[in-house]
């Protein structure tokens, strides 16, 4: 790649490493940036709505659908028995989710009809009218579910004896959270227009482009080059939309190919809410051993998750808890188990982090035991057990990959002495010996989180890059963007390979017609895998740049340069445009699809040992916070970030991600809490029972900083590394400076067991816990 000067930083507009405003921004403070439902509709559109179950385990006796057909509106009710190729969609090919239910139900609100009406209003109401008749079966929960292979196969890693934990000091037990909904702005939506022959257009909220095409051929059983899906933005993911959208995909492409008009399903919140999966919870079991210092010796821990009655991506997010139980520190002798437990709830699912927030906040949670357990600050025991450098004995992790890139000491170091941990917590100390009501509490806690889909497989992108003659290039990847950045990063990367302004690169909806075989925007890859595919489309399209000047103008190969906006050719500078019209002329090509797939890892989930991840991606917080001891409410003092993002591809648009990562991860661990009640139905399914955090619950004092003397080893694009997921983690300091507030009221003997979400209830039986010790 073209590595420009500091001047020609200044002369290009929006290359790498430069902040630049994200490209939708200025329409999304308008409102004018188009999503699914703003589309003009086709003529002849119509709606779909979903007849959805009252039961959470049943078997399905009869359905009568005569009320709902007669409802003025309706067009056509679809049932299983529609589906002309298979009823399932499964993303693991498990053949577990039914697009709508046949005889049994497995969770209260699955699907079991479709209505088609001319309005929304009129599909929606006619499904409620539905008479079914159930025989009742067994309902489960947490403790009481199936097998672990009823969701997804038992995961180990292990590394020297993990049995020797069994003789430690400490066991506990750690309910990390009831849950999380994923809560994007715009809800599930698919629009689907039928074309000639078997073809048909999908328009879907999705993060998974390529999957919804073959989820489709799939239940319509037709070739996935009959089915074109497109995305130009979603209003948020998250991870709750890389499955969870197959079925409205695929129940509007059935509709659309039997009625042959264009059909919309489009969910209220509270049907999107109890239809589509959430974060997965976890029951974190441990047995640790460590010495007198705090250092440990050996760890024995298994992860049971509720993944719902299917197995969707259990499996894999199972795993990652087990990658980042680790936290940041190095276990000499560790035994790790996940257990995926299928219950009668809706399937869980992606979730920023994938399962790595729950392995690290089981790990974090071993730390504080410690701490309490001797009586010493809980970052001091963090230090004593951080892994070491290469060589150091210490850098290899419980699944045998050697970290070789490990700055998670000098992050929290740098860190600790910039917002003055040392001298704040020793006045906090002081303020809760003399504060009857009022107790404060800070803590300082790292994040390691590894990069890479963990399904070797998945680590490929495809680009499609076009120069035109006028100097104009279209820029097309299979990344999707769900306000993340990742157009704009890719347009960076494009318009630095090209030194242009990136005003001349135009950003294309994502489209299976164009790049074929996508994975899925997820494991905080995009920018990695679509920017290095991008990037090697252009470098096609420039090598042949240069042949062409070379031929041309009689020069040798060294004296072609491309400068801002213009090429240097021997002593003449011609501007691009002119440059690429000449090409055009002498018949260069002028297009190239691009691919990269990511090196060096691979993974062997039967023997629990390889190398997962390409590199891993490092940060710090220290947060601080104030707890009313009689009511359990609590405020959010301050919290100070240092990340490391590699050398940043767009700095702005990377601390928007961090602070974003960091209130959401806050979110999770102390407001968000789903409910469901005795019959599995689902309580907490709107904004006014769920509580997503608002601006004011942002710290008061708010200081996020980039670890500018940080370059990614490998050679990612730009020496960069993601930022989309391990920024929600640095939120664990919110959990753990609660943990110490409600701690101080039993002068700080006692570990306070204060499991998540922390809500000001869980606080407020904590502190009464305490109090009576």
């Amino acid at each position: 790649m073209h590595k420009p000067t500091f001047e020609t930083y200044k002369l290009i507009n929006g290359p790498m490493h430069q902040s630049l405003r994200h490209d939708s921004a200025h329409k999304h403070v308008a409102g004018s940036a188009e999503y699914i439902d703003d589309i003009p509709e086709p003529a002849g559109l119509l709606h779909g709505a979903l007849g959805m179950s009252d039961r959470a385990h049943a078997e399905i006796l009869s359905v009568d659908l005569s009320a709902v057909k007669a409802h003025p509106g309706v067009v056509c009710v679809l049932t299983a028995k529609d589906v002309p190729g298979v009823n399932d969609v499964s993303s693991g090919g498990r053949h577990d989710e039914p697009l709508l239910a046949d005889d049994k139900v497995e969770f209260h609100g699955q699907p079991v009809f479709a209505v088609i009406a001319e309005t929304r209003d009129a599909a929606r109401r006619a499904a409620r009218l539905a008479r079914i008749e159930y025989r009742p079966a067994l309902l489960t929960d947490v403790d009481a579910a199936s097998p672990a292979g009823a969701a997804g196969h038992r995961a180990w890693c292990s590394n020297g004896d993990g049995g020797r934990a069994d003789k430690g000091r400490a066991r506990l037990r750690l309910d990390a959270d009831r849950r999380a909904e994923h809560f994007y702005l715009e809800s599930h939506i698919a629009l689907a227009i039928p074309g000639e022959d078997d073809e048909v257009a999908l328009w879907s909220s999705t993060q998974h482009p390529s999957e919804i095409q073959h989820i489709v051929g799939h239940v319509l059983d037709i070739p996935s080059h009959a089915i074109t899906v497109n995305v130009r933005r979603m209003g948020g993911g998250f991870g709750g939309k890389e499955t969870q959208g197959n079925q409205f995909a695929a129940l509007a492409a059935l509709a659309a190919k039997k009625l042959n008009r264009a059909i919309k399903f489009r969910p209220d919140r509270d049907e999107d809410m109890a239809l589509t999966g959430k974060r997965h919870d976890f029951r974190m079991d441990f047995d640790v051993a460590f010495n007198g210092d705090g250092r440990i010796h050996a760890l024995n821990a298994n992860f049971a998750a509720r993944c719902g009655y299917s197995a969707d991506l259990s499996g894999p997010v199972t795993d990652r808890a087990l990658f980042h139980a680790d936290s940041s520190y190095f276990y000499p002798h560790v035994k790790l188990t996940s257990q995926p437990l299928k219950t009668h709830t809706v399937s869980n699912t992606a979730f920023r982090g994938f399962g790595g927030p729950q392995g690290m906040l089981g790990g974090e949670r071993i730390i504080e035991e410690i701490a309490y357990r001797l009586g010493k600050d809980p970052l001091e025991i963090r230090k004593a057990n951080f892994y070491g450098d290469v060589g150091s004995g210490r850098n290899v992790t419980p699944y045998h990959q050697t970290i070789e890139d490990n700055v998670i000491a000098r992050v929290v170091e740098e860190l600790e002495t910039s917002c003055d941990y040392q001298a704040r917590r020793r006045a906090i100390i002081e303020f809760n010996r003399t504060s009857p009501v009022i107790k404060k509490g800070i803590a300082l806690t790292p994040v390691k989180f590894g990069i890479s889909f963990t399904m070797t497989a998945f680590n490929q992108a495809g680009a499609l890059v076009h120069v035109y003659q006028d100097g104009s290039i279209h820029l097309n990847h299979g990344g999707t963007e769900m306000g993340q950045g990742l157009y704009t990063k890719v347009a960076q990367v494009i318009a630095e390979c090209f030194q242009v302004d990136v005003e001349r690169v135009k950003i294309t909806a994502t489209t299976t017609g164009k790049v074929p075989n996508t994975s899925a925007t997820a494991a905080s890859s995009g920018t990695d895998l679509n920017g290095m595919a991008a990037y090697d489309a252009a470098r096609q399209i420039k090598e042949r740049l240069v042949a062409f000047a070379v031929e041309h103008f009689q020069v040798p190969p060294d004296e072609v340069e491309f400068l801002p906006n213009r090429l240097r050719v021997g002593s003449k500078e011609i501007p691009f445009p002119d440059f690429v019209r000449q090409a055009y002329f002498a018949r260069v090509q002028l297009s190239a699809a691009g691919f990269y797939k990511t090196p060096k890892i691979h993974w062997d989930r039967a023997a629990g040992r390889g190398t997962p991840f390409y590199y891993f991606a490092y940060g710090a917080a220290c947060s601080e916070v104030s707890i009313d001891t009689l009511t359990g409410e609590y405020l959010m003092d301050r919290t100070d970030i240092l990340h490391d993002v590699g050398k940043s591809l767009n700095p702005a648009i990377d601390i928007g991600q961090i602070e974003g990562g960091f209130v959401q991860g806050m979110g999770w661990l102390t407001t968000e809490e789903l409910w469901w009640d005795a019959k599995g139905r689902l309580r907490t399914h709107a904004p006014s029972t769920y509580k997503i955090p608002l601006a004011s619950d942002r710290p008061k004092i708010f200081n996020t900083r980039l670890a500018e003397w940080s370059e990614n080893a490998e050679p990612t694009i730009g020496r960069s590394k993601a930022v989309g997921e391990p920024p929600l983690m640095l939120a664990i300091s919110v959990l753990e400076a609660l943990s110490m507030a409600v701690a101080s009221v039993a002068d700080y003997r006692h570990c306070p067991h204060l499991d998540a979400p922390a809500t000001p209830e869980r606080v407020l039986m904590a502190v009464e816990r305490l109090k009576g010790m």
